[in-house]
């Protein structure tokens, strides 16, 4: 078997990257899940869309995080070790293989722990009593709510001064925007970001050596496991500047998209409302259904198989998560919001040995955020037009307009 490449695929993919596509890209999934397990991009990439095939990928050790390196070099950035935002990047545990994957994951994984998660939830709780509260009088449910409760859990779980968590929204904003748009421009902002970011996560990591205090930083520099080891300095500010990304920016687009999701289905937001007994499925369904993480990369670590499809070491493969989450041989009826779905996990928070460490955290934020929202102000609804993140990869909003 080979993988399909017809001029449809060729325009749904291209239709992937322009605003419409965008906008609403499940039509466009369900065309390319509906051709063939796997497609071929122009650029020699292979594109999965289906729920088992997607699935395999993430759990296959002999597929892993491309090197960027010969990327980056093909662009002219040959010197991308001396930018902060792709030597941060690509010296994280996101884009790392084993072993180093291994280790940093396995010094991380000691601390951040789920006993860890379950011990904010009172705070959580209380964070987003006050929150609601601000909503009183309408406004950016994204500015009032989606940014600054998990800007404040990530905060209180690193030990993050409060009154220097603000300031965190446009620094990571604009280092993850390399992410779905990578141009000069992007990649200066970026650098600017990413150079604010490890300096003050720098001095807080050297702060933190010196007079450790009851939170995760303190934990990564300087309690060592079974092993003896801890983070060094390098590592720890590039593991708080990955926690704080991805602690913050996929929940926010998360909250946002679970609310507009909500807010078109009245039926399902008076279940989330008014049910408990729907709070947990309600929020897998919500992370299924409309994903802020759309996209992951793998590349192949040596020759193997792919939904029979032949895969040569260095090819690359591409996983719509969005579209594996509405396929259909998975769940009844995807394109249906269903807070009351059981039907297994969907693929939002990644698989195999790159699961997010963060999914614990994500859950318990939407589980008390979006209920107790409904239930304070049971006539919300969207007031004017909501804005969208650009690009494909990270799905949510940038403001979302409400009225109560």
């Amino acid at each position: 078997m080979r993988a399909v490449r017809t001029p449809e695929v060729d325009q749904l993919l291209h239709e992937l990257t322009q605003p419409e596509g965008r906008e609403d890209p499940y039509p466009r999934f369900d065309a390319l899940r509906r051709t063939a397990p796997v497609v071929l991009a122009e650029d020699g990439a292979l594109v999965l869309t289906r729920y088992a095939e997607c699935h395999a990928v993430l759990h296959d050790h002999s597929l892993g995080r491309p090197d960027n390196e010969e990327f980056f070099t093909a662009l002219g950035l040959g010197n991308w070790k001396d930018l902060p935002a792709l030597w941060t990047l690509n010296s994280s545990m996101l884009l790392a293989n084993p072993p180093r994957h291994t280790r940093l994951r396995r010094l991380v994984s000691r601390s951040f722990t789920a006993r860890r998660v379950q011990a904010l939830k009172e705070s959580v709780a209380a964070l987003v009593d006050d929150l609601v509260e601000g909503l009183a009088d309408g406004g950016d449910f994204v500015e009032k709510l989606a940014f600054p409760l998990p800007v404040a859990v990530i905060g209180e779980l690193l030990g993050v001064p409060e009154a220097d968590r603000p300031g965190f929204q446009p620094l990571v904003r604009d280092w993850t925007r390399i992410l779905d748009v990578f141009d000069l421009d992007a990649l200066a902002l970026a650098n600017e970001a990413a150079t604010s970011l490890r300096a003050y996560l720098g001095d807080l990591v050297d702060e933190r050596r010196r007079a450790p205090q009851d939170d995760l930083l303190s934990a990564l520099v300087t309690e060592p496991g079974g092993d003896g080891e801890v983070l060094d300095r390098e590592e720890a500010v590039t593991m708080a500047a990955l926690l704080f990304s991805a602690g913050f920016e996929t929940t926010t687009h998360l909250l946002g998209n679970g609310l507009v999701a909500l807010l078109e289905h009245p039926d399902q937001a008076a279940l989330v409302r008014d049910d408990p007994a729907v709070v947990a499925t309600a929020a897998e369904e919500l992370v299924r259904y409309d994903s802020s993480v759309q996209i992951t990369n793998r590349v192949a670590l040596a020759d193997t198989e792919v939904a029979g499809v032949p895969v040569a070491a260095g090819d690359r493969l591409v996983c719509y998560l969005g579209a594996a989450n509405r396929d259909p041989d998975k769940f009844t009826d995807p394109d249906r919001l269903d807070v009351t779905r059981n039907e297994g996990g969907p693929l939002s928070f990644g698989g195999g040995i790159h699961y997010c460490l963060g999914a614990p955290l994500a859950r318990l934020e939407v589980q008390l955020a979006l209920p107790r929202l409904l239930a304070r102000h049971p006539h919300l609804r969207l007031d004017g037009t909501p804005q969208r993140r650009e690009g494909l990869t990270l799905r949510g909003y940038l403001s979302l307009p409400v009225a109560v």
